[in-house]
């Protein structure tokens, strides 16, 4: 392909979008093209470790890839997709500020991933956070640490049994890592509480299927259910989560109790972007691709991870498709960056083919699960391999090195358990030292509190110079 630039239009700035636009800025130097990464987030969380950043082990900032930093030669548009339309060669754009607009593209990515699979469920919206984000993350983090200031704090046995429990919903790897880790946080701090102790804590994993963990074999599932209960950790399998409204929760099987965490982590799902658009897409909502990851029947679209349907030839099933795991996706996005320079170059693509090597899981500190090629690794030595196989695939050599620091400084110093609760509400003490000043004010103008208000940031929009208190 030869003449103007091409524009390649990457939806979607995650593992595969980021990877993948990595890999093609280098193939196609010299202006051969035009690579516009979009994504509502400026940098790439890498999911897997969330976990460890959740309970401490990690520093959050140092499992987040700011995309402009690696991305030097593409264009990076903070923004969300809201629709696709291929028969125009055209993506609709909503910045953080502002109006949509369209933008036009020769080649098209998309790879917007997954989002939570959630479920009718009277009072999960309300109450329920999920864990696929480095907010959520750290939003877990403090709201944990938080209850048992809480519980230490009141006088009320109710209450504090309430803010001692702590309920997961989903027993896949995201959900066992995350309460695993949680819990292991959770029981260390308790020893800078000399009122609290680990065992009055209740720790609930809620997972609808007789299993957890079903990318492993039956036996490594079990020995994984029977680590969490030996650390009193409540599993409940074949159960369901029936409502959670005002923090009271229900189980299918008729238990019932409050708790003022609840953790959604059962599942994800295709992004409704994709059913939007004008791109076929199979049944459970995914895009159509073959095997060298092109969207089928459409030239010059691209798909690959957890939002893609692509053929597994590592099976002698015709119709088997390769799972949504991090494994397949950091290997599709190396395919897929090098099929872009292909393409634009006019040479034959690629065909993406890899056998699922197996699993990794952390149980927390210094224990963990895998399933390596058939073989079963359990505890200390199958948690350094989650560890040295994530810091592998860690994007960019200084992330590596950061977490590697986070870790050995671990070996050395006490774990952190502060919490900032005050991330959450930045503004609560500046609102509670700025009303009784403005209620005087609004007393002796005639003016309420929030006119006061509205004319200063008027003042402020229009130009005039503030002049408060620096």
């Amino acid at each position: 392909m030869s003449g103007e630039p091409k524009r390649i239009v990457i939806v979607g700035g995650g593992y595969v979008g980021m990877y993948t636009a990595l890999k093609a800025q280098k193939r196609l130097s010299g202006g051969r093209a035009e690579i516009v990464v979009i994504d509502p987030q400026p940098n790439m969380t890498y999911q897997p470790f969330l976990p460890e950043a959740a309970a401490g082990s990690v520093e959050p900032r140092h499992v987040v890839v700011p995309l402009r930093r690696v991305l030097k030669k593409c264009r990076i548009i903070t923004g969300s997709v809201t629709d696709i339309r291929h028969s125009a060669r055209t993506v609709t754009i909503a910045p953080i500020e502002g109006p949509a607009y369209d933008l036009g593209y020769d080649i098209l990515v998309v790879a917007p991933g997954s989002i939570p699979r959630t479920l009718p469920i009277p009072g999960l919206a309300e109450q329920g956070v999920g864990f696929r984000t480095i907010g959520e993350a750290i939003y877990l983090r403090n709201f944990v640490l938080s209850r048992l200031d809480f519980a230490a704090s009141t006088l009320d046995e109710a209450v504090r049994r309430r803010a001692l429990s702590f309920v997961f919903v989903g027993g896949g790897y995201a959900g066992i890592e995350a309460i695993a880790e949680l819990q292991d946080m959770a029981r260390y701090a308790c020893r800078y509480y000399p009122n609290l102790e680990p065992h009055e804590m209740r720790w609930v994993m809620v997972e609808a299927a007789n299993r957890v963990m079903p990318e492993v074999s039956v036996a490594l599932a079990s020995y994984t259910v029977d680590r969490l209960i030996e650390r009193n950790i409540d599993v409940r399998l074949s159960t369901r989560l029936e409502s959670a409204v005002g923090g009271h929760i229900v189980l299918s099987d008729g238990t019932e109790f409050d708790a003022d965490t609840l953790v959604w982590t059962a599942g994800v799902k295709a992004h409704p972007l994709l059913a939007k658009s004008d791109l076929p897409v199979d049944e459970k909502g995914r895009l159509k691709c073959k095997a060298n990851l092109t969207v089928d029947g459409l030239v010059g679209v691209f798909s690959a991870g957890d939002c893609a349907a692509v053929p597994d030839l590592s099976k002698d099933d015709p119709n088997a498709l390769t799972g949504p795991s991090a494994q397949h996706a950091v290997r599709q996005a190396a395919v897929l960056g090098d099929n872009l320079a292909r393409f634009v170059n006019g040479q034959e693509l690629k065909v993406y083919k890899h056998a699922y090597v197996g699993s990794v899981a952390s149980l927390g500190l210094y224990r963990g699960v895998a399933e390596l090629y058939g073989v079963k690794v359990k505890g200390i030595l199958a948690w350094f391999l989650h560890r040295s196989y994530h810091v592998s695939r860690m994007p960019t050599f200084n992330r590596k090195v950061r977490v590697l620091t986070d870790w050995t400084a671990a070996l050395f110093f006490p774990r952190e358990v502060v919490s900032l609760g005050q991330l959450q509400m930045p503004r609560q003490e500046w609102t509670s030292a700025i009303t009784p000043i403005q209620s005087e004010g609004a007393a002796g103008s005639g003016h309420s509190p929030d006119q006061l208000a509205g004319s200063r940031d008027a003042g402020i929009a229009a130009g005039a110079p503030d002049t408060g208190s620096k």
